[in-house]
């Protein structure tokens, strides 16, 4: 079985400030050490996933076609800096158009990325900055959900991480 670190994307992987949607590749700035952050966990073994809420589809804002191609751009700049993200999942509903079962706080799609890469969910973590992400990684039986302030850098937990496991 493999370990992994489940990521939330706005407000964690890319900068958020000031939008309260991203979903145009020109909006899309990567936060501070995201290379650096992956790179380490991809070098010590540990699957990479994004989980992330986009309830901006449901509204109507923007499409899934727009969501797939910003995780595109953003896996193209870390395949050239040596490193990729293994999967992308998103909810494309929101509580105040449709009910569902995968936004988070569920717990869904980690356990859906669970079962299609074979992971360790209690050898796993999760990396977030709002209360729901922290409530699906909870949900999961992961081994630690961090909380980190919006557009804050990961590397010093992803460092925390990679020492717990040596």
């Amino acid at each position: 079985m493999h370990k992994a670190v489940f990521l939330d994307r706005d407000g964690v992987i890319n900068n958020d400030t000031g939008k309260y949607y991203t979903y145009k590749v020109e909006d899309f700035i990567i936060n501070k050490d995201i290379i650096e952050s992956i790179s380490l966990l991809k070098q010590n073994k540990f699957k990479v996933i994004v989980v992330t809420n986009q309830g901006g589809i449901a509204k109507g804002i923007y499409t899934s076609k727009e969501v797939n191609k910003v995780h595109e751009y953003l896996q193209n700049i870390l395949k050239n800096n040596n490193c990729y993200i293994d999967d992308f999942y998103f909810c494309p509903h929101h509580d105040s158009i449709e009910q569902c079962d995968c936004r988070k706080p569920s717990p869904k799609m980690i356990l859906e990325a669970a079962k299609k890469h074979n992971i360790d969910l209690s050898a796993s973590y999760l990396i977030g900055d709002s209360k729901r992400d922290i409530e699906a990684g909870d949900a999961a039986n992961l081994k630690k959900s961090y909380k980190i302030n919006a557009n804050e850098s990961i590397y010093n937990i992803c460092r925390n991480i990679i020492n717990k496991n040596c």
